[in-house]
């Protein structure tokens, strides 16, 4: 996969597919080269809200400082991380009609990529993986405990599968 720079907003329209959501791409770090293309990351969010209603979702790709800071506030811990999810949180009294966001992924660029050359990941393959694993979450699955965890994981691998990507979670020799 193509990776090109990114240095804006850009809000991706909806598809005739009602899978494809909305997403409002946020590029809040310096050097965006090494991002994932907008279309790309559009298809991986489709693939995992598969049978899911349409829905609107942020994704916000930030430097080490910004998910630090993120990280300590909301969750309580140091340093980056490489995805952290927001819920979105719907007031009560909505009209049962309305199109509700999904909620915002804040992804941190260089975790991802230190993760992935750690990994001896594809880069573009390790994006799909963090990219999939914060829509869970926003779905509702977590990973605090081992059934939890093995759910997840298995939906997980299960969709990059559909995206000929090899299963994250898989040590290779080294």
């Amino acid at each position: 996969m193509p990776m090109k720079p990114m240095n804006a907003i850009i809000p991706l329209p909806v598809s005739a597919d009602s899978r494809v959501p909305v997403i409002d791409w946020q590029i809040a770090i310096a050097d965006p080269a090494s991002l994932p293309d907008a279309a790309q990351v559009e298809y991986w969010v489709a693939h995992a809200l598969q049978g899911h209603p349409p829905t609107e979702l942020t994704i916000r790709i930030v430097e080490a400082a910004e998910s630090a800071a993120l990280n300590e506030r909301y969750r309580d811990k140091t340093g980056p991380t490489n995805v952290l999810s927001f819920p979105f949180d719907a007031p009560p009294g909505l009209p049962a009609d309305v199109v509700l966001p999904l909620g915002d992924l804040v992804i941190c660029a260089e975790v991802v990529a230190r993760e992935a050359q750690a990994q001896g990941k594809p880069l573009a393959h390790h994006w799909a993986h963090i990219v999939v694993h914060g829509v869970l979450h926003l779905l509702g699955y977590d990973h605090i405990d081992d059934a939890q965890a093995r759910e997840m994981e298995a939906l997980e691998i299960a969709i990059l599968r559909q995206l000929n990507i090899d299963n994250p979670y898989e040590v290779l020799p080294a």
